[in-house]
């Protein structure tokens, strides 16, 4: 009976997956394997996950014994992705995996451990492979017996997933640096993919950020939407949308799983298939004379976005000209009566406005102070805190132009003096240290002090 559960258990598995994974690899957009090319053809060399640092920190959980080694050609599964590589070079493979260091265990999900290692030639890269002490490889053992199978079905999402960050690549998807096979206990054949390291989303965090990097999270999530309702394999959905799915690079926010996308819209026989159902409300979409839910995979990304980005990421300590237009966004994503181009056109020109300085016309009446430039110093003392600061001990904020400087110093009633440094923020804008007073100057080459001298 045990043979028996186990057979009926490898069949459904191999099934499903090989179901699955053909829906994503020849969907449209995408190519077939090369004539006389087996799917597993062209692999990188075969290598242990775990193996990489042993001993090494944070690699506690989970920690697989032993693998054997595989020889060369073997034919084994997963089958590897269809031609293309995410960069300008080639997919890397395990050869990229030899001698890292600082490996660390960063977390894990139901399906997937996530490690940080160092590759020698010094870049930080993610480290994705199945957890073996995970929820969905644990419950199926349980449930069958067949520990070769269970694997293969708790791959299938980083499998898809891989396949995934291939086909979608845009600057706002984490890209798929390569992957690997290797042995791992008694499982031959098992995937490990390497992607982009990022840095976790913490709302609470955000939310003491700057408007200006908050901004530049929501024009992010804006432009990754516009990519995934035009990509090349149609309109894609996030069917697990939450902050956790994205990751910070440089600032950037991007995209890392992607196991729960879908890339077929929501088929159905009249509108009362096509109901978008949230939490707070619901949705009524049209059904298409094609048979599908008309844009459903769009307005649920859309208003995903505003239910866990926009409404606390975009208007809260804006510029107060730029506060309509953000108001309109949230708004209009909140009721869905937008869809994602005008969404995206409308944070673009927020930020015209806001790179160009635009948005200061008629702010302000003229500054009513004098102060006096003192080139090639800076004051080290005399801080003072503001917020949203760049710099939790001290008034540190960008600035479209000195003039704009001046406003800012006039509005903080502890201001007397501000320090231009020749650091930039990603629009361009001037970072600026305000200041409480000018007991102390100092001479710095890369900085200008202005002392208020009058009003």
């Amino acid at each position: 009976m045990r043979r028996r559960r186990a057979a009926v258990a490898a069949g459904f598995c191999a099934s499903f997956l090989l179901g699955s994974v053909l829906n994503v690899l020849f969907a449209p957009g995408s190519e077939p394997p090369r004539p006389g090319q087996s799917p597993g053809a062209g692999r990188p060399e075969r290598r242990r996950l775990m193996d990489l640092a042993p001993g090494g920190p944070g690699l506690q959980r989970p920690r697989p014994p032993r693998a054997r080694s595989l020889p060369d050609g073997a034919p084994g599964w997963p089958p590897a992705p269809g031609p293309g590589s995410p960069g300008p070079g080639p997919l890397l493979g395990c050869a990229a995996l030899r001698n890292v260091s600082g490996a660390q265990y960063l977390g894990s999900g139901y399906t997937k451990a996530v490690y940080r290692v160092r590759l020698p030639g010094g870049a930080a890269v993610a480290l994705k492979a199945v957890d073996f002490s995970g929820h969905d490889l644990g419950s199926c053992v349980r449930e069958f017996g067949a520990r070769r199978s269970c694997y293969r079905l708790a791959a299938h999402k980083l499998l898809k997933e891989m396949v995934l960050l291939e086909r979608l690549r845009h600057p706002n998807v984490l890209q798929l640096y390569g992957y690997c096979y290797q042995d791992s206990e008694d499982i031959p054949d098992t995937l490990t993919t390497i992607t982009e390291l990022g840095a976790p989303v913490e709302m609470i965090q955000l939310l003491q950020t700057s408007w200006e990097d908050r901004f530049r999270i929501c024009l992010s999530l804006g432009r990754l939407l516009h990519h995934l309702a035009h990509s090349p394999l149609g309109s894609v959905t996030l069917l697990d949308f939450r902050p956790r799915q994205f990751v910070l690079v440089g600032g950037e926010l991007k995209v890392t799983d992607l196991d729960d996308a879908r890339v077929e819209e929501t088929p159905c026989t009249s509108s009362s298939d096509c109901v978008l159902e949230f939490p707070a409300r619901n949705f009524s979409l049209p059904c298409s004379a094609q048979g599908w839910c008309e844009g459903m995979n769009e307005k649920r990304n859309l208003y995903n976005a505003f239910r866990f980005f926009f409404t606390y990421l975009l208007p809260h300590s804006a510029p107060p000209s730029l506060r309509p237009l953000l108001d309109s966004i949230v708004n209009a994503t909140g009721e869905l009566t937008w869809g994602v181009d005008e969404t995206l056109a409308q944070l673009e020109k927020v930020l015209h406005l806001y790179r160009s300085g635009q948005y200061l016309q008629n702010s302000t009446a003229g500054s009513r102070a004098e102060y006096q430039r003192i080139p090639d110093s800076t004051i080290p003392q005399e801080n003072y805190r503001c917020w949203p600061s760049y710099h939790h001990g001290s008034c540190l904020l960008s600035v479209f132009s000195l003039g704009e400087a001046m406003d800012v110093c006039e509005s903080h009633a502890q201001c007397r003096a501000f320090v231009v440094t020749n650091q930039t923020t990603w629009t361009g804008r001037q970072l600026v240290f305000f200041k409480m007073g000018w007991s102390q100057v100092v001479p710095d080459r890369n900085k200008t002090t202005y002392v208020r001298t009058s009003g």
